[in-house]
């Protein structure tokens, strides 16, 4: 029924709830579980335009120094999910996308044909939601294919 499961996960210990179901899921599925993690796009700063060349420079590498940073950690995160679940003999992989997380997810989503997406929620409601949006919400209007949320519980 379910033969890939794919798993976005932000690195925190709130969207790790999630994974018990899903370890439950694809234990007595055999599928395989897709670990992901959107990074956001980089975006350089760039001082007032006095000193623009070595400014604008200095500012790009900068970012650049911080993204490869960024994504050597999560791709450190994710090997730690994947060998988790390959341990118990779980079928896993893992990738770190680009782009805007909800698209991101949903492109990933069909590229891979997942037959169901596995997602905790960190509950966010009314104005919360509005400001900081929720890639919950934004998955369930948008996707194609089932979607397992857990709501999050702080600890």
């Amino acid at each position: 029924m379910y033969q890939t499961l794919l798993v976005p996960l932000d690195g925190s210990s709130r969207a790790e709830q999630i994974l018990p179901h899903v370890e439950h899921i694809a234990a007595q599925f055999k599928s395989k579980v897709i670990f992901m993690q959107v990074l956001e796009p980089i975006q350089v700063v760039t001082p007032s335009l006095l000193h623009v060349s070595s400014a604008v420079t200095d500012a790009v590498k900068e970012s650049l120094k911080n993204f490869s940073r960024r994504y050597r950690d999560i791709t450190n995160y994710l090997t730690v999910c994947q060998t988790r679940f390959r341990e118990k003999s779980i079928d896993a992989r893992k990738f770190v996308e680009q782009g805007p997380v909800v698209e991101t997810i949903i492109s990933v989503a069909q590229r891979e044909n997942v037959d169901l997406i596995a997602i905790a929620s960190h509950g966010r409601t009314g104005l919360s939601r509005v400001f900081y949006g929720s890639v919950a919400a934004g998955l369930m209007q948008k996707i194609d294919r089932p979607i397992l949320i857990v709501r999050s519980r702080t600890e």
